[in-house]
């Protein structure tokens, strides 16, 4: 008999919005954007509410925004 695995999906998610390029800025932040999953201006991505994701988010305020539901 296969036991059934349940995975927890988070309830608490981030809905990001890149409002500025990322022309100019240092490399680190640059990777701070591709890691995050945003390509381009106005790319909307979803994220769990973590802190590692809050923590991102935190060192690249001038170049996104997070949207409210």
């Amino acid at each position: 008999m296969a036991s059934k695995t349940k995975t927890k999906k988070s309830d608490k998610t981030l809905r990001i919005q890149q409002v500025k390029s990322p022309i100019g800025c240092p490399s680190a932040q640059r990777d701070v954007l591709r890691s995050l999953g945003l390509r381009r201006i106005r790319h909307v991505v979803e994220r769990p509410d973590t802190a590692a994701v809050r923590g991102m988010v935190n060192k690249i305020p001038h170049l996104v925004q997070i949207l409210e539901d």
